[in-house]
């Protein structure tokens, strides 16, 4: 019995499988690409601060948009690489050109930026879904792992744009013949342009329905957020407790200290004595969750002016926290000057639950919840 061919790129006629279509999504998915490696960038700069690099203070919920964006980009893009993979895929039952040319190397060369392409991208957005509900099942570091894929996915992208920049070329606007109408449908009947409505009101519909963990007014709609950012201890969610971090409470001899040209050690009702001001700042976590509240503390800049220090020095922040990434942290001069920033000891009107970082903590504007250190002991006046 004769064996059927195996099947060409001719067995798949569709006209959503046409290189027009291809472009058109491809658009899409290279702006949730571009807005995702950006927002990306600023959220690991802010972490990982190069010494060329200044970050402002302000505006104080930067950080909230811009990772808000982040997040939103990077879930939207799943149904983008998704439909951008089936109008491309008969392409893989393309041969090259042979005998070898200079058409066949590109052609190789086209396939091994998809391949690293779709698998970067792939598991790009697989570990960054994973780490918003805060589950690490690999033994590498997150942050440093989704940095490197982001910069391997650009790398990729360009090789691919620059292979295939004649064909997007010719395909970027739509020709006058034939209208997209005029082609036969596919074999589900849909037509490019309602495989178009379909792939942006399934992009569209993830998006509504995740973005309410950084934009309140869709929290109602928000079935697909691994985080309500309403839900907690005084209102707002808590990623690490205070039993994860190996606090379990104060003792009644308690000081916290700060350490600079003049040593202070205070107890927690002498800090409450200080002069105290508040702060409407929202706690914007990397994993894509807002919200806001209101702080009652003391400046920052007002501890080092009693210690005899600059206000405008840099300081760095030491928890009891047992262990961790992020048990310390570095409050740079522009956030120790400003007068948002709190060594907070209230919030929303109480004194600072455990699981938020009581008796004290760090809140300032524009960065990421990790570094809005708690349980705060010490600061130290870096030099």
């Amino acid at each position: 019995m004769k064996l059927p061919a195996p099947p060409s790129e001719k067995s798949f006629p569709s006209a959503l499988h046409h290189p027009r279509v291809a472009t058109a999504i491809g658009r899409w998915l290279a702006a949730m690409v571009v807005i995702c490696f950006l927002t990306g960038l600023f959220s690991h700069f802010q972490q990982d601060t190069p010494s060329w690099l200044h970050i402002p203070s302000h505006p104080a919920s930067l950080y909230r948009v811009t990772q808000g964006l982040h997040v939103l980009s990077g879930t939207v893009a799943v149904p983008l690489l998704l439909a951008k993979l089936w109008t491309v895929y008969p392409k893989l039952f393309a041969k090259p050109p042979w005998p070898p040319s200079r058409e066949a190397l590109a052609t190789i060369v086209e396939r091994l930026s998809i391949l690293v392409l779709v698998s970067a991208m792939a598991l790009e957005l697989f570990i960054g879904f994973i780490n918003t509900l805060q589950w690490y099942p690999w033994p590498f570091p997150f942050r440093q792992t989704h940095y490197a894929l982001a910069w391997i996915i650009v790398g990729a992208l360009l090789v691919h744009i620059a292979v295939k920049l004649p064909l997007i070329r010719a395909n970027w606007r739509r020709p006058p013949e034939p209208t997209p109408e005029s082609l036969p449908p596919a074999i589900t009947g849909l037509t490019r342009r309602g495989l178009f409505r379909t792939v942006a009101g399934a992009a569209t519909l993830v998006g509504i329905t995740s973005v309410g963990q950084s934009a309140p007014i869709l929290g109602s709609v928000a079935v697909l957020a691994p985080r309500k950012p309403n839900i907690g201890p005084q209102g707002l969610p808590v990623n690490r407790t205070a039993d994860a971090a190996g606090v379990t409470g104060i003792d009644a001899d308690w000081r916290f200290t700060v350490v600079g040209p003049k040593q202070l050690s205070l107890s927690l009702a002498e800090l409450q004595q200080l002069p105290q001001s508040r702060s409407a700042l929202p706690i914007a976590c990397v994993e894509g969750w807002s919200q806001g509240g209101r702080w009652d503390g003391v400046r920052i800049r007002d501890l080092l002016e009693l210690c005899g220090a600059s206000a405008h020095s840099r300081v760095r922040v030491v928890s009891m926290e047992k262990g961790g990434f992020y048990a310390t942290s570095e409050l740079p001069e522009q956030f120790a000057a400003d007068p948002l920033t709190l060594l907070a000891l209230r919030l929303n009107g109480s004194e600072l639950a455990l699981d938020h970082g009581f008796p004290a903590r760090i809140i300032a504007p524009n960065r990421p919840g990790v570094l809005q250190t708690k349980w705060v002991h010490r600061l130290e006046v870096i030099a």
